[in-house]
């Protein structure tokens, strides 16, 4: 990682990046011009449009000076010929700033965001961010909106696949190292983008896992749970922040004054730039909020929107309600300082233009070895009998829909993916074990493929193998924004392929590569060994390669629980215990006929599927086997303005080198308000050679116990708590310790 960001640092400077002006000299600047602007030329800087070439009605629009940022045009020549009119043939000369949507890397494709997060590896995740930037930059896109930090905890939701997982704690910390790659450590240089913190806020608890849909979230759970990774992102200077397609509790985000001014700005001090999602503030009409327009404009403008993403509603609109004294000068002065606030702090004002020298940087060994290195730690062990790894020599079947797929194999939102720099398992797997060594028979040419044509000839190489290599889950198109699903199981005739190539008798790994949590139970009985691995990029033929044939150890962690029936949704760990928490499990095919209706106890579970997940948060295995002491703590108990330190002896019990992540847990017994039952507080990835022992430390604050009362007060209460230092959500004994 150090090698990589060296030689990105070094370019930075290489390309002439200007010193970064103080916030009193930026504020200086941006005053003095605001004074010389109409009120035309103001809500021009708030218009956000999307378009590619020098079109006609383009360079007319910012000739006009009615564009301040320009969507999706990714050409660096374009781009600088864009810039021109902007800067030499507008009468202030106030540059475009040029957005794309980099999610999960530019042109080297890194693992989707939920991938990235199974890594529990924030240096990769940095290092990834900070590569995407690198390269997007390259074209002149100095700014993308990510990373998203939607606490998500319903695998129906589509956009799951872009979200750090369920975790409040673990989404933040990624949001985080995500916007220090991005942005770096000086936004004025070239090779650097603004990171856009989305969307704020709720959007992940959308009824029914149902995309735009809306939410109703209390304050309190909005506070604890959703706002946290929002503001952990704010706190380390995340450029902008992009509201959200939803509302909360009947208010759309686009509209919320109290979320965009009284939190965002008010208590948090933002500073930044707050742009709506695509539409969104003219979707306010459909929900039912604005009655036209015009009225949607005014809305967001007085509720802190500060530029307008392919609205129309800061147009015209805006400027009539200006000039009208509906919407106050002062509030329209306010949002175009914001505009030109990033805009002086990206240097676009000293640099506007892509060097061409240097434009166009993709798929650097260096880079396509951090998307390796990426994909590698992102994949999850979830079985494993023996038959891994894969011994040289062995005569191997490959099939499934995902085995050759150059396009799927990197997952939703990548609109600058050239497929043919994809790698696939066929093409590493090939190439490792030699192409004698892999008979490749997709038996589904697609994942949602239902025709079973194509099973003979797969169950046929099945038979002249030693083992079988199956590697499905879903295509791109199945993730991602409005790809949503009641059905979350193994799409098509895959889990039917499964179980037939479970019947040859030959052993059975299944890789599934997919865009969220999946209902995978079958597949597991079937299956002799399971790799989750979530849409894995660019290169996932060498990643997959790298760890099946135990080149590389597994270390991915699920950030996720995978469900055992998508009836569970949303499922989570950090749930509440309920009065009648689970207990005597009696699953339905155990119901004896005519049993009374008491028999089965009165508990919380389900009767087909009991309590909890197929695997929980934090799950992996490993090819080697980790344990786990019993945590020992400097006190057992703790001031409301002190701490402890807690230490837990973890050793490598196994053969071989591995990486291993343990997960504080802690759970307040009795509050004022019912506590869930463990919420993660810290975790850490180390590595241990065979027989090696480290003794790992938290420091668990009072202040880290911390929730909101129904008064909106963040308290410390004092009590009886728990704590866990273990591998997932799901195990280890619990330790007390005591607030006072």
């Amino acid at each position: 990682m150090k090698r990589i960001l060296s030689i990105t640092m070094l370019l930075g400077a290489a390309l002439g990046a200007q010193a970064a002006m103080t916030p009193e000299q930026i504020d200086a600047k941006v005053a003095d011009l605001i004074s010389k602007m109409t009120v035309e030329e103001k809500c021009g800087q708030l218009v956000q449009r999307s378009g590619v070439g020098l079109t006609d009605y383009m360079v007319n629009d910012i000739k006009g000076g009615a564009v301040g940022s320009l969507l999706n045009e990714v050409d660096p020549e374009t781009v600088n010929a864009l810039q021109k009119i902007a800067v030499e043939q507008t009468r202030l000369g106030i540059p475009i700033v040029f957005a794309r949507d980099v999610i999960h890397g530019f042109k080297t494709i890194f693992p989707i965001p939920l991938g990235q997060a199974a890594t529990w590896n924030l240096d990769l995740v940095e290092q990834g961010a900070r590569v995407a930037a690198d390269e997007a930059s390259s074209t002149g896109v100095r700014w993308t909106f990510s990373p998203m930090v939607d606490v998500s905890r319903d695998a129906r939701w589509g956009r799951i696949a872009e979200s750090a997982g369920e975790d409040p704690y673990l989404s933040g910390l990624m949001g985080v190292a995500m916007v220090k790659g991005y942005q770096g450590d000086d936004l004025t240089k070239p090779n650097t983008m603004a990171a856009c913190v989305k969307h704020f806020v709720g959007y992940g608890a959308s009824e029914g896992g149902l995309d735009y849909n809306t939410t109703w979230i209390p304050e309190v759970q909005l506070r604890d749970v959703y706002l946290p990774p929002f503001k952990a992102c704010s706190d380390a200077g995340a450029a902008t922040f992009m509201c959200s397609f939803n509302d909360i509790c009947g208010v759309p985000s686009s509209g919320n004054s109290w979320l965009l001014r009284d939190v965002l700005r008010g208590e948090w001090g933002f500073d930044g730039l707050v742009v709506s999602d695509w539409g969104s503030i003219q979707q306010m009409i459909p929900h039912g909020f604005s009655q036209d327009i015009t009225e949607a404009a005014y809305q967001g403008a007085m509720a802190g929107v500060d530029m307008d993403m392919e609205n129309g509603a800061y147009n015209e609109p805006l400027i009539e309600l200006v000039k009208a004294g509906k919407v106050p000068m002062a509030t329209l002065d306010e949002m175009v300082a914001n505009v030109l606030r990033l805009k002086y702090r990206l240097g676009l004002f000293e640099n506007p233009y892509v060097d061409l020298k240097t434009a166009n940087r993709f798929y650097t060994p260096e880079n396509l070895q951090a998307a390796r290195e990426t994909a590698v730690e992102s994949m999850v062990l979830l079985k494993n009998d023996g038959v891994l790894p894969l011994a040289p020599g062995k005569k191997i079947a490959l099939i499934g829909p995902m085995a050759n797929a150059q396009h799927d194999q990197n997952g939703t939102w990548c609109f600058d993916l050239d497929k043919t720099h994809s790698v696939t398992a066929l093409t590493a797997l090939q190439d490792r074990y030699g192409k004698d060594n892999v008979i490749y028979a997709p038996g589904l040419t697609y994942s949602r493929q239902r025709d079973t044509k194509g099973f003979d000839d797969a169950l046929a190489a099945a038979r002249q193998a030693d083992v079988i290599i199956f590697v499905g889950g879903e295509e791109a198109v199945l993730s991602g924004e409005a790809h949503c699903r009641t059905d979350i199981s193994l799409p098509g005739a895959q889990s039917q392929l499964l179980a037939a190539l479970k019947e040859t008798g030959k052993p059975v790994v299944t890789v599934i590569m997919t865009g969220r949590p999946m209902t995978i139970a079958q597949d597991v009985d079937n299956s002799n060994a399971v790799v989750y691995a979530f849409h894995l990029g660019t290169m996932a033929g060498p990643a997959v390669a790298d760890v099946l044939s135990g080149d590389k150890n597994f270390s991915g962690h699920l950030p996720v629980c995978l469900p055992k029936s998508v009836g569970q949704m949303p499922l989570y760990y950090a749930h509440k215990n309920t009065g009648r928490p689970a207990s005597g499990i009696v699953l339905i095919d155990d119901i004896p006929q005519e049993a009374g209706q008491t028999s089965t106890g009165c508990t919380a579970f389900y009767l087909d599927a009991g309590a909890g997940p197929l695997y929980p948060f934090g799950f992996g295995l490993s090819y080697t086997t980790f344990d786990y002491g019993t945590p020992s703590l400097s006190a057992t108990e703790i001031g409301k303005d002190g701490e402890i330190e807690v230490t837990c002896r973890v050793t490598n019990t196994g053969k071989v080198a591995g990486k291993e992540v343990p997960q504080l847990y802690v759970r307040d017994l009795v509050g004022s308000l019912v506590r869930p039952v463990r919420e993660l507080k810290g975790f850490e990835k180390i590595e241990l050679a065979p027989g090696e022992s480290k003794d790992v430390k938290f420091t668990l604050k009072a202040d880290d116990l911390a929730y909101h009362n129904l008064k909106g007060e963040r308290v410390v209460e004092p009590g009886d708590f728990q704590l866990w230092v273990s591998p997932d959500a799901a195990s280890g004994d619990p330790v007390p310790f005591t607030v006072k």
